[in-house]
């Protein structure tokens, strides 16, 4: 198994859910959509080909080294940056977030602070935003210490700094002597002190972040990798709605030259649910409560059928183009605005919103529980759930060309109506728990006759096909069948041989609309771990986790696909998916802290 080579996708995000923004290595922000999520980006170079443009960065004259990494538990990034005669200067990357008049402070403003830490280093400072999705920003004018870069259509986004302006705007190199701090956001006067306020600021960004997690109900194993994706999951979650994105970006392609490339900034209430789940096991209940609000407003709509993904903010349209003026990712075309997928029949979706909605019945941490009236608005759902099961769709890994009756699918309407009958009777309304305890039967009984291919021994993706789909890993952790069902073992055991690349799962290997897939899916392979685990393989389970953890990026994250051959990361980042992946395996797999702890001191 290859270790990944460094530097293909090592960027880091910080944000502070309502926008969001990565840096790389060398401290050049090169992503952030304003004025949220799915905005048209200021700062593109992330999906420029060659072109330099869409960027802000730090040029240290004759540079030797840089260090980069996260101030520990926390969304702040420092960067250390060395010149051949040891000058090193320090540049600080945050957004800030904390508690401030009993409410949360998330504005939508990125911080940065240049300080030397030893030596007279020189510096350039480059700020080229974008607008209209790869357009440069050629129009500014400026105050007495703000640069106003007039982007299409009189929208302005401000830069406020004590930094001199001049060398800014000629990007002209000059000695760094003292810090300077550099504020992007809206265009708002900045009426503060800039030193004072941006060092207040981090702290208290940086005291948020340590709190936060200090509440987390972590695993004795891997405690630094599941933090670091539980703070990586809640950055995907647009507050203000509810709404977890399945990531920050568009178009990095599943494989190079592959042009598998989609737009992932919105919700999809399949995605979503597997982060409410991840974060859930880890205590983090508000995402969950937020999230179900998001998921309320969208159930009242009674959509038939009910679009598998919605905008951030909901009844946003979604329609898919392709920006001209960005050559894409290592100049990966096409760079892709919206999804078509918010137009397919994908019948899971009824059972990730039941699904979702049902921890208000049994988390006796929630404020507010679940009762009768939230019960009649998921029935439509299960009604629709009921409808769908047994009839084609694109299924979960949206396949454009054709339909099939996915197993996946199905098996998600099943727990529609499954787990409306539990609440049913939780609730006391017999009839009711009646009812869709038969429909869920009928559904059930109709999966494991034709989802079952005798010939293949195996669970595969679609009835009566003979292709095999990792998907249906997650049969046991839905309820349908128990781990120790035959069937189960089978099914493991045949995805373990036959969708193997690399020593790494496929989430199929059969042809789609594009060819024959060529990466590893992420969650797939977490999804086998924790298949492996169920089934009594516990040592392979966790020298495969192990494998996986050690592709993370240089930050710790990881985006949606890892390349069999050559071990690099690819597909959209920070992918909810995968870093949902790392805390659910790792709360599976590791030992418990009563057995544990007292053995390693």
């Amino acid at each position: 198994m290859s270790r990944k080579p460094p530097g293909n996708l090592d960027y880091a995000l910080i944000g502070n859910c309502r926008i969001a923004a990565m840096v790389d290595p060398q401290a050049r922000i090169v992503w952030w959509c304003m004025p949220r999520f799915d905005s048209d980006p200021v700062f593109s170079r992330l999906l420029a080909g060659d072109e330099e443009k869409g960027f802000c960065d730090v040029v240290l004259k004759d540079q030797v080294a840089s260090q980069s990494a996260y101030v520990r538990n926390t969304a702040i990034v420092e960067t250390i940056l060395t010149d051949s005669a040891g000058a090193r200067v320090r540049i600080t990357d945050f957004v800030p977030r904390f508690r401030q008049f009993d409410r949360l402070f998330r504005p939508a403003q990125i911080f940065r602070r240049i300080e030397p830490l030893s030596g007279i280093p020189r510096i350039t400072i480059r700020v080229r935003p974008t607008y209209d999705y790869g357009r440069e920003v050629t129009e500014k004018n400026s105050g007495s210490s703000h640069v106003r870069y007039i982007r299409g259509g009189g929208v302005v986004v401000r830069l406020s700094t004590d930094a001199p302006l001049s060398y800014i705007e000629h990007e002209t190199a000059f000695a760094l002597t003292h810090p300077v701090t550099m504020v992007f956001g809206q265009d708002e006067p900045f009426l503060s002190a800039f030193e004072s306020t941006g060092r207040e600021f981090l702290e208290k960004t940086r005291d948020y972040w340590l709190n936060w997690v200090r509440y987390l109900a972590l695993p004795y194993e891997w405690q630094t990798a599941v933090t670091r994706a539980a703070i990586t999951l809640k950055l995907c979650q647009f507050e203000e709605t509810g709404a977890i994105i399945a990531a920050h970006t568009t178009s990095i392609p599943e494989a190079p030259g592959s042009i598998r490339n989609w737009d992932y900034r919105y919700c999809w209430l399949r995605d979503a649910f597997f982060v409410v789940h991840a974060l859930n096991r880890l205590g983090a209940t508000q995402t969950m409560e937020d999230y179900i609000t998001y998921l309320t407003n969208i159930a009242v709509e009674n959509q038939d059928p009910l679009s598998p993904l919605h905008g951030i903010v909901p009844g946003t349209p979604l329609n898919e183009w392709i920006a001209p003026h960005l050559d894409g990712f290592q100049n990966n075309k096409p760079v892709r605005v919206g999804n078509a997928a918010a137009t397919q029949a994908q019948h899971d979706v009824y059972g990730s919103v039941v699904l979702a909605v049902t921890q208000m019945y049994v988390d006796e941490r929630l404020p507010k529980m679940g009762d009768e009236a939230l019960f009649r608005q998921l029935e439509p759902l299960g009604r629709l759930a009921s409808k769908y099961a047994l009839q084609p769709d694109a299924g979960i890994w949206e396949f454009r060309g054709f339909q099939k009756i996915h197993t996946y699918s199905a098996t998600l309407c099943w727990v529609a109506c499954d787990r409306l009958a539990r609440i049913a009777k939780r609730l006391g309304l017999r009839p009711e728990a009646e009812s869709w305890a038969k429909q869920a039967a009928n559904i059930k009984s109709a999966i494991l006759a034709q989802g079952w291919n005798e010939e293949r021994q195996a669970l595969t993706g679609a009835f009566g096909s003979p292709d095999l789909d990792a998907s249906v890993l997650l049969v046991t952790e839905l309820g349908l069948i128990s781990p120790n069902d035959h069937r189960y073992v089978k099914t493991v055991e045949a995805i373990g041989r036959e969708l193997t690349e690399g020593g790494r799962i496929m989430r199929y290997t059969a042809e789609d609309d594009f060819g024959k897939p060529e990466t590893n899916f992420l969650v797939c392979n977490f999804w086998y771990v924790d298949a492996l685990a169920q089934i009594g393989r516990m040592d392979e389970a966790r020298e495969r986790f192990l494998d996986i953890l050690s592709h993370r990026n240089a930050y710790g994250i990881l985006s949606e696909d890892l390349h069999p051959v050559t071990g690099e990361l690819w597909g959209n980042f920070p992918q909810t998916y995968s870093m949902a992946g790392i805390i659910n395996s790792a709360m599976r797999l590791s030992r418990s802290w009563e057995d544990a702890w007292c053995l390693d001191l």
